[in-house]
C-alpha cells in the first residue's frame, strides 16, 4: 500500500504534543501544524482523508517513517521496550509523582547512554519532551544537579540535536511551563505600523498567539539585510535569529540580501564570510539578493522625484547642512527650479568636479520635529569601484532612500529592525509613500548590548587594522567567528538570543549569562584530558610505582560514552603542577586521578626553598573519599605533547562607553596570555574545532592540532561563566 501524504497536525492550543513536532523535526519530516480549540488530543489528518489519534499513537507512526536507523527499534523486543517508555513517560507530568520519575530514571541511566539499546529512539524523544514541557520544575532539576545521569543524558540529547529541540521549546515552552507558543507580551511589543489592532489572519491562532501585525500564515516574507563592510557579529546575529523565528513561526521565508551601497568599505571577502556566518547559524534562506541589484531602478525613480518636486539636488557643504537640519532651516538649494535640478543630477551621474559636490535630497519637512523628516540625503557621489559592477556607478543611494524601495520591491511583509531606528520609522514610510510603494510593517526589537563590548564595525576594523587582533575571526572578537573560535556553540548562542525574544527593552548583557549556558551544552559530552604546567613542573617518585610502564584504556568521559576512549600510561615517576607540590605536607595522602591514593613521604627542597622533587609510595587500596587533594598528573614519558595554553581578556576595560566617549581611552593593554603545558599522549589525535575539558583547569577549544613535536598544539581557553578576567 503506498503511503499518503500528510496533511496536517492539529492539537489543541494549551497542549502541543513535544515529542510528536521534535520526533518530526528531528526527522525531516515536513509536517503542517495547526492548533484547534475544538480538538481533544492531537489528530494527524492525511491526504487520502485517514486520520490518526493521539500522542503515541501518531508518535509510533512518525517513528517507523522516519529515515533514521532504529528510531522505533531495531527488533520487536526493542519496539516493546519502546512502547514500555512511552506508556512510563505521563507520569513525568504527575506534579506528586515527578520526583519519583526522576528518580527511577537517574538510577536506570547510571551506565546508560540511551533509553533503549544502543540507539537514540522515539523513547529518547518521549521523555525528553515530557520533561522539557515541565518547564521551570525541570530546569531548576538541572540547575541543582540532583540527578546527575539523567541531567547528563538530557544534555546530550539536547546537544546532538540542538537545532530543531531549540526551535520546539522556543515555540512552545514557556517560562512557566508547558503552554501556547511563546508570543511577545503586548506591553513590551509596540506595533510601530500605527495600527492599534494586532489582529492577525492566522488560521484559528489566537491574537494573543500573534507576534507580528497583520500576520498571515504562509504569506510572511521577511529579510535579513546586513551591510557586506564586516564579518557578522552577535548582535548581527539576534536580527538574524529573529527573522528565522518568525518566518518559521508563520511558515513563511527570508531572504539574505547584502545592502551594499557604500562601496569605499564593502567587498568580496566581506559578503563570503557574511554568507559563512549567516549558515553557521542555521539561518535558511530562500535566496541571496543585492540592493546593487536595484541600482537602476533606484537612480528611475530619484529622477522621477525630482521631476515631482519632491527631491533636490544640494550642493551645502556637509557640515553646514548637518548644522541647517537641527537648526530646521531651509537649505538655499530648496527652491531651485527642477530643471535646474535635473542638469546637477546629471553632473552626479557623471561623476563630475562639479557633480562631486553634490548630493540629492528628499523634500520633506525641514520643521518636523522629528529629525529624520528633515530632507534626508537620498544619494551621494562615490567615484570608488563597486565590488560587484565595477565602475559603473559614480552615485549610490543611502541606506534611507534604499532600503523602503528594496523592501517593497522585494515583496517584504514585515521589515525587522532595532529600536535605535525607531525615529526613522516615520522617514521610512514617508519615503514609501513618496516613491508610491506599498508600506512594508516595521517590527522593533531591541540592539544587542553585551559588557565590555564594541559592536561597532568602524571600532572593530580600528582593531584589525591597527594590529591588536588577528583578524575578524580572533577571539577576542564578538564576531561569530570569533566567539566560535573561542569555543561557543552554536546551539548556545542561539538559546541566549531567543530567550530574550523579541521585546524592546534595551538591556545590557553579561557574557556570564551566554557562557553558563554554553558550559551545560559542552559539559556533558566534550572529552577529558590531563595538561600539567610546564613552568617548574616537578616529579612524584612512587618507590613502590611500576617498574615497566603500563597502559590503561579508559573512557575520555566517564558518563558518555560518544566521547570515546584514551590510552592512560602510568610509571614510577610522575609529573605534577608546582601549584599543586605546594599544597602537600610530609605523609599526607592523596589521591592521584584515574589511579588511586599515595602518601607523599619527603618533600625535597632547595636552598631558596622551592619544592624540586617529591618522594612517594602507593597506597591504592586507600579511600578516595578521605582525602583532601585531588590531583591531575601525567607519566615520565617521551609521548607527551607540548601545548599552549590562550587566555583572553575583553578589549576594553569599560562595562559601557558613555555617548561620546573615546573607546581609545578604555583600550586593554593586556588581553591575551600564553602559557606553556603539557599533555596527556591522546592530545596527538585531537582535531581542530574539538572541545576538550582539561582537568581542574578549565574548559578548551582546539585551535592548532599537532603537527610535528616542535610546534606546540594551540588550545584556547574558553570561559564557564564564573571566571573573572584572567588578566587582572
Amino acid at each position: 500500500m503506498k503511503e499518503a501524504g500528510l496533511k496536517l497536525l492539529s492539537f489543541p492550543p494549551d497542549s502541543p504534543p513535544l515529542s510528536i513536532i521534535s520526533a518530526a523535526k528531528i526527522a525531516g519530516i515536513d509536517l503542517p501544524i495547526q492548533t484547534s480549540s475544538s480538538a481533544s488530543s492531537p489528530t494527524l489528518s492525511f491526504s487520502n482523508g485517514l486520520k490518526l489519534h493521539g500522542n503515541y499513537v501518531i508518535l509510533r507512526y512518525i517513528g517507523r517513517l522516519a529515515p533514521i536507523p532504529n528510531f522505533y527499534g531495531d527488533n520487536a523486543f526493542h519496539a516493546a521496550q519502546i512502547d514500555e517508555w512511552l506508556e512510563y513517560t505521563p507520569t513525568i507530568s504527575c506534579g506528586s509523582e515527578f520526583e519519583n520519575a526522576c528518580g527511577y530514571m537517574e538510577v536506570y541511566l547510571e551506565k546508560r547512554t540511551f533509553f533503549v539499546s544502543h540507539y537514540f529512539s522515539i523513547a529518547d524523544i518521549a521523555i525528553w519532551s515530557g520533561l522539557a514541557g515541565t518547564g521551570q520544575r525541570w530546569e531548576s532539576i538541572r540547575k541543582s544537579n540532583k540527578y546527575p545521569n539523567l541531567v547528563r543524558w538530557y544534555n546530550s540529547i539536547s546537544a546532538e540535536y540542538s537545532n530543531p529541540l531549540m526551535e520546539v521549546t522556543a515555540l512552545y515552552v514557556g517560562k512557566k511551563g508547558l503552554g501556547k507558543p511563546v508570543a511577545a507580551k503586548s506591553k513590551e511589543v509596540k506595533n510601530v505600523t500605527g495600527d492599534s489592532s494586532d489582529k492577525a489572519k492566522a488560521g484559528s491562532r489566537s491574537s494573543s498567539e500573534i507576534d507580528l501585525p497583520d500576520a498571515e500564515m504562509g504569506k510572511v516574507r521577511l529579510r535579513f539585510a546586513p551591510e557586506p563592510s564586516g564579518f557578522l557579529h552577535i548582535g548581527h546575529a539576534k536580527a538574524a535569529l529573529l527573522n528565522q523565528y518568525f518566518a518559521q513561526r508563520y511558515h513563511g521565508e527570508v531572504i539574505l540580501r547584502f545592502d551594499d551601497t557604500n562601496p569605499t568599505k564593502e567587498s568580496n571577502e566581506f559578503v563570503e564570510n557574511l554568507i559563512k556566518d549567516v549558515e553557521t547559524l542555521g539561518i535558511k534562506y530562500q535566496k541571496i539578493t543585492y540592493t546593487s541589484d536595484y541600482f537602476s531602478k533606484l537612480m528611475a525613480l530619484a529622477e522621477k522625484l525630482i521631476k515631482e518636486g519632491k527631491a533636490y539636488v544640494d550642493d551645502t557643504p556637509r557640515e553646514q547642512m548637518q548644522k541647517e537640519r537641527m537648526d530646521g532651516i531651509e537649505s538655499k538649494c530648496r527652491s531651485n527650479s527642477i530643471e535646474e535640478n535635473l542638469k546637477l543630477w546629471k553632473e552626479m551621474i557623471a561623476g563630475s568636479e562639479r557633480g562631486l559636490q553634490c548630493c540629492l535630497r528628499g523634500k520633506l519637512d525641514m520643521q518636523d520635529p522629528n529629525k529624520s523628516l528633515r530632507d534626508p540625503v537620498y544619494y551621494r557621489c562615490n567615484p570608488v569601484p563597486h565590488h560587484r559592477i565595477g565602475s559603473k556607478y559614480k552615485i549610490y543611494p543611502t541606506y534611507d532612500f534604499a532600503c523602503p524601495f528594496v523592501d517593497a520591491e522585494e515583496g517584504i511583509t514585515h521589515a525587522l529592525r532595532s529600536s535605535e531606528y525607531h525615529d526613522r520609522n516615520a522617514q521610512y514610510h514617508r519615503i514609501q509613500e513618496d516613491m508610491g510603494m506599498r508600506k512594508v510593517h516595521i517590527y522593533e526589537f531591541s540592539r544587542l548590548n553585551m559588557v565590555y563590548t564594541l559592536l561597532s564595525k568602524r571600532k572593530l576594523l580600528w582593531f584589525v587594522q591597527n594590529g591588536k587582533v588577528d583578524g575578524w575571526d580572533d577571539p577576542r572578537f564578538p564576531t561569530v567567528q570569533g566567539i566560535v573560535r573561542r569555543g561557543l556553540k552554536i546551539e548556545a548562542l542561539i538559546q541566549f538570543i531567543l530567550e530574550q525574544g523579541a521585546s524592546k527593552n534595551l538591556n545590557l548583557m553579561e557574557w556570564d549569562k551566554l557562557w553558563t549556558l554554553n558550559k551545560k551544552i559542552i559539559d556533558p559530552v566534550c572529552p577529558r584530558h590531563t595538561a600539567v604546567i610546564e613552568e617548574r613542573r616537578l616529579l612524584l617518585t612512587l618507590t613502590n610505582g611500576p617498574d615497566k610502564p603500563f597502559v590503561r584504556i579508559i573512557p575520555r568521559h566517564k558518563k558518555y560514552d560518544g566521547a570515546g576512549e584514551k590510552a592512560t600510561t602510568y610509571t614510577k615517576r610522575i609529573w605534577l603542577d608546582y601549584a599543586d607540590a605546594e599544597c602537600i605536607s610530609v605523609d599526607e595522602e592523596v589521591t592521584l586521578m584515574d589511579w588511586g591514593n599515595a602518601i607523599v613521604k619527603e618533600i625535597i627542597k632547595d636552598q631558596d626553598g622551592n619544592i624540586t622533587q617529591l618522594v612517594g609510595v602507593l597506597h591504592l587500596e586507600g579511600s578516595v573519599k578521605t582525602t583532601k587533594l585531588k590531583l591531575t598528573w601525567l607519566a615520565e614519558t617521551n609521548e607527551l605533547v607540548n601545548l599552549s595554553l590562550v587566555e583572553f581578556d575583553y578589549l576594553i576595560t569599560k562595562k559601557k562607553l558613555e555617548e561620546g566617549e573615546d573607546f581609545l581611552d578604555a583600550l586593554n593593554p593586556c588581553t591575551k596570555k600564553e602559557i606553556a603545558a603539557i599533555g596527556d599522549s591522546n592530545m596527538h589525535n585531537l582535531k581542530q574545532g574539538e572541545i576538550l575539558q582539561l582537568e581542574r583547569k578549565g574548559y578548551y577549544r582546539c585551535d592548532v592540532p599537532f603537527t610535528r613535536p616542535s610546534k606546540p598544539v594551540v588550545l584556547f581557553a574558553i570561559p564557564d561563566g564564573r571566571q573573572q578576567s584572567v588578566m587582572k
